[in-house]
């Protein structure tokens, strides 16, 4: 049972697992309502959103660990909705690692060939082969107490992975490490999946994690999701405020139409698309900490006065709180870039003239 290693990334290819309308009702409480979603054959999919959006419940319906209240699951097209979760081809790893304290890393990581029934050979070369994969032959008769909590994790991805399973399941896998460690880990789950092409699902909080990882990111919030995209689109073209604002740092400005290609932001006009949004109604305007744009030279399209009234030196960057004077002492979170900054005194008290592209205004109706 040699690892077999992907010759690509995912893209294009066909439907591995399919959910139809997945609804989860715990009582009177709906966790979950109509979640429909096509994974592809090697896809890096990762469910964010906040606590209590409902990701976990998903997951583990996926798993068969929860029931869902209607709706189908399909994998490789068959309908597995009732299947039980020794029936189902995945393989999991949880937040708490869930080894097995009283058996070494070998019988960890052989825990599901043996119940496959694989030969005493076979299952030693197969494990060989896992803690090779994973960085960890050496430890091969610890126990989990003697691992680290990064070195527990690797073995516990080793483990879910051992019989070749045609699904990955992470459930928030790095969130009780640390963060050094769980950056490391982060990029090594990465190049694990690409090189064996295995068809995975994450669920976590961290937005880091998913815009890092996924081929696509599932953006729930209150058990609906909210956008569907690249990471590059979940991230650059929030289609929701609250997508908006989950992910990155987003200045929130309220505004009103005033035609079909701008806004009024206090008592300045600004260029912008509005989506077809009618004259005169009220909207609120996104933009993100680091668009807000240091004018060096001269003044640009959607220029103003801004004055800093709080600086923090976060190494490659400042991050600065700005008094807008024209937009009614509007406050914005700016992100300048050391070397478009350079000569000029970053402190409070100091003005400065800024500009955001109209690209990278992002209108959606006031809440």
């Amino acid at each position: 049972m040699a690892i077999q290693e992907a010759d690509s990334r995912a893209g294009g290819g066909p439907t591995f697992l399919r959910l139809e309308r997945i609804t989860k009702k715990f009582g009177d409480f709906t966790a979950l309502q109509d979640i429909s979603l096509d994974i592809e054959s090697g896809e890096f999919v990762v469910f964010l959103g906040p606590s209590g959006c409902g990701k976990t419940t998903l997951l583990r319906i996926i798993a068969g660990l929860e029931t869902q209240t209607g709706g189908l699951i399909y994998q490789s097209g068959h309908e597995i909705s009732a299947l039980p979760p020794a029936k189902r081809d995945f393989g999991i790893v949880f937040q708490s690692y869930a080894l097995f304290p009283n058996l070494s890393v070998f019988d960890n990581t052989a825990y599901g060939l043996k119940s496959d029934g694989l030969g005493k050979n076979a299952v030693a070369t197969r494990v060989a082969e896992l803690l090779e994969l994973v960085g960890l032959p050496e430890e091969v008769h610890k126990f989990p107490a003697q691992l680290s909590g990064g070195q527990q994790q690797r073995i516990a991805v080793a483990r879910a992975i051992a019989t070749s399973p045609g699904l990955l399941l992470l459930d928030e896998p790095l969130s009780a490490l640390d963060a050094r460690v769980r950056v490391l880990l982060r990029n090594e789950l990465k190049q694990l999946q690409r090189r064996l092409g295995i068809t995975s699902v994450m669920v976590t909080h961290d937005q880091e994690e998913a815009l890092t990882l996924a081929d696509r990111i599932v953006v729930m919030n209150h058990g609906v999701i909210e956008q569907i995209g690249t990471p590059r689109q979940i991230y650059q073209s929030p289609t929701t405020a609250f997508v908006a604002d989950f992910i990155g740092t987003m200045n929130f400005l309220t505004a009103k139409v005033v035609g079909p290609k701008g806004v009024r932001l206090g008592g300045l006009d600004i260029a912008c698309a509005v989506g077809g949004l009618a004259e005169g109604e009220a909207v609120t305007v996104a933009v993100r900490s680091e668009d807000v744009l240091f004018n060096a030279a001269s003044e640009t399209a959607n220029s103003f006065t801004a004055r800093i009234v709080e600086v923090d030196f976060i190494g490659s960057y400042y991050r600065a709180i700005l008094v807008v004077p024209v937009l009614g002492e509007t406050t914005l979170t700016a992100d300048f870039p050391i070397n478009s900054v350079r000569g000029v005194r970053m402190e409070p008290g100091v003005e400065l003239s800024i500009s955001v592209l109209e690209d990278a205004l992002h209108v959606f109706p006031a809440t």
